[in-house]
This record gives C-alpha cells, sequence and structure tokens, in this order.
C-alpha cells in the first residue's frame, strides 16, 4: 500500500481484542475508508504491534469479500486515536507508539480518554465554563461523602474511568439517617450512611468514583432527558455536527440508549437561544481540552436543560461511539474526512 499523494494517508488507530480481530467502531472504519477513497484519499486501521521501523502492518477493508485485507503501508500522513480501552492507554506500548508518531512529526489527535474527574476540575478552572457544572467530588473518604451528602440530598455516583452508563448509583438521604442506594432494576435501603458505607467503600474507593450532585432538569412527558451534542473542529473554531435528545423510560437513573432510553429529535425543542448557548458550549469546551490535553478534533458533551433554562453540562467523551441518529453519523464522517484534509494540509476534494 503505497501513498495516494493526490490525498492524505490516514492511519486509524486501535488495538486488539483476545482473538487477535481489531476491535472498536468498525462501522466506522468501513465508512471512513469508502469516503476517503472517493476523495482521491486513503486510511488503514492498525495496532501498536503492527508499527515497525519504516513501515506499519495495518487492515483495509474489502467490501466485495465482506473481510478485512491485511496491508504493509507506509507511515500516514496523520493518526486518528481511536483505541477503545482506557486501560490500554495507560501502558507502555501506548506511550511508546504516541511517542514514535511524535518523534516523526505526525500529527496525532484525540489523545486520550479522558478521566470524569479530570474533566470536571479542568473546566471548573475556566472563567466561563465553570458555572454550567454540577459540583462534584473524587470519593475518598465515608466523612467526605457524607458530608457531601447533607448537602446536597440527592446525588450521582459514576466511575470516573467508565462510560455508556455503566456503573452509575443514585445516592438519596429521604430523611436525615436513612439511605437509599438505586441501580438500574434494583434498590438497597440502609438505615444509616456508616451501613451503607461499610457495604459500598471497597467498589467506591477501588474504582475512583465519583459523587456529582443531581440537578433538577426539563422533563418531556414526564421523563427526563439529557442533549448529546457531536463536535469536530473545523479550521481554528469547533463546530456542532449533530445533536441529539436521549429521553430516560423504563428507568429514570440515566438516558442511555441500551438502559432502555429513548431517542428523540433535536428540534422538538430548538430554539434560537438553545442554538446559540450550546455552540458557546461547544467552542468553549474544545478550546479548553486542546489547550490543557492537546488536541482534539472530535468529541461529544452531555448537557442538561433546568427548569429556568440554564445548561448543566455533565461530561464530555473524547472518543463518542456512533450516534444513532444515520443523518448525523454520515454528517460526522464528513467532518472527519474535512478534518483529516485540513490538518495535512491537501486541498479537500
Amino acid at each position: 500500500m503505497g501513498k495516494n499523494h493526490l490525498g492524505p494517508l490516514i492511519g486509524i488507530l486501535t488495538n486488539r481484542k483476545k482473538n487477535g480481530f481489531i476491535k472498536g467502531n468498525i462501522p466506522l472504519f468501513k465508512a471512513l475508508q469508502l469516503s476517503l477513497t472517493k476523495k482521491k484519499a486513503a486510511s488503514f486501521v492498525f495496532t501498536p504491534d503492527g508499527i515497525n521501523a519504516d513501515h506499519i502492518i495495518g487492515f483495509i477493508y474489502i467490501p466485495k469479500h465482506k473481510k478485512w485485507q491485511t496491508v504493509t503501508a507506509p507511515f500516514p500522513d496523520l493518526v486518528y486515536n481511536r483505541i477503545p480501552s482506557r486501560a490500554f492507554e495507560k501502558t507502555r506500548q501506548f506511550e511508546q507508539t504516541i511517542r514514535t508518531f511524535k518523534n516523526k512529526g505526525i500529527p496525532l489527535f484525540n489523545p486520550c480518554f479522558i478521566d470524569k474527574y479530570e474533566c470536571y476540575t479542568l473546566l471548573k478552572q475556566h472563567s466561563i465554563l465553570k458555572s454550567y457544572l454540577p459540583e462534584t467530588i473524587l470519593i475518598d473518604t465515608a466523612k467526605q461523602l457524607n458530608i457531601f451528602l447533607q448537602k446536597h440530598v440527592r446525588l450521582y455516583l459514576k466511575p470516573a474511568c467508565s462510560g455508556k452508563g455503566k456503573g452509575i448509583y443514585r445516592l438519596t438521604m429521604p430523611d436525615n439517617k436513612k439511605i437509599l442506594l438505586e441501580k438500574i432494576g434494583h434498590q438497597h435501603h440502609f438505615p444509616d450512611f456508616s451501613a451503607f458505607w461499610s457495604e459500598m467503600k471497597d467498589q467506591l474507593l477501588k474504582k475512583k468514583y465519583i459523587a456529582q450532585e443531581e440537578i433538577k432538569t426539563k422533563t418531556i412527558e414526564g421523563h427526563r432527558f439529557d442533549l448529546r451534542l457531536l463536535v469536530h473542529a473545523n479550521l481554528n473554531q469547533y463546530d456542532i455536527t449533530g445533536i441529539g435528545i436521549r429521553q430516560s423510560q423504563k428507568q429514570e437513573l440515566t438516558t442511555h440508549i441500551p438502559n432502555g432510553g429513548r431517542l428523540l429529535p433535536y428540534n422538538i425543542i430548538q430554539n434560537q437561544k438553545h442554538d446559540q448557548n450550546l455552540t458557546m458550549l461547544a467552542k468553549r469546551c474544545g478550546e479548553c481540552l486542546s489547550k490543557e490535553l492537546g488536541f482534539f478534533g472530535e468529541f461529544s458533551i452531555d448537557v442538561g436543560i433546568t427548569n429556568d433554562d440554564q445548561y448543566v453540562i455533565y461530561e464530555i467523551n473524547s472518543k463518542p461511539m456512533s450516534f444513532d441518529e444515520l443523518e448525523i453519523e454520515e454528517k460526522r464522517v464528513e467532518k472527519l474526512c474535512q478534518l483529516f484534509f485540513q490538518m495535512t494540509n491537501f486541498p479537500l476534494k
């Protein structure tokens, strides 16, 4: 596989499953390859163990045969980091991979997953974004969490290094003593905070949980919802590629589709105020992340809207999976291809 100098050669970085096959957002990898080919560019998927001194062993998809084929490729013009494992990003092999591309002057974007608490502390220092954040702590001691619960009464407990709604609890204090802990499909009552802590402390401390104040937000037909903003860099700014609504249904703990959430179109609540404020938040978040952590060309933001039309940033995902809205996902591929050309200084075909 040689470089096509009519357009850039893009390397999509991922890692392997236990069976040796590549893992990650395979439909996105295929869609990017197809779109880039139409633009006289090319892409291949590779893993760190495929990197050699003067070439990379990678994979391209062959639609005719519906299978992936191994290829020998030169070093790409740009690397798009789609490593799907937070644990792998902490390995020496990943660090060496990043160092290799840096030494060769090859740009890489979306350098890492974002730890929820790290993201909170980062945005909390921003003069504008700090007012959009629910108060959050990294759970450290029983006393600290108890004081925080007494202050806010209703909290969300979330793993700092997990996504897709996994491991989320709601912790409430119905009166001054009793404790209610909720997770999807289950409730656990404790006579007091001490009993709760005795049961949960190992999980909360070993898996690095955050506690986040619950903020009451607007509902649609009695069910809460939040907005998912897909954002991409475009020259020296950040644009919203698409917005979808995720609404809780069978349970009110999360709005994630795999947990029974419902998909709704943004236009049912869209107005000029929302458009302007969400555009501002996307721009500020992108600038802040790239300034502090390295260039982010793509990310998503979960945003809530309170009853008095204030906005709440719940979290930022630096490696968004596929959006269920087909039109947003198609636009995403186009935005990524546009960004690939911009970052490699090739004229867009």
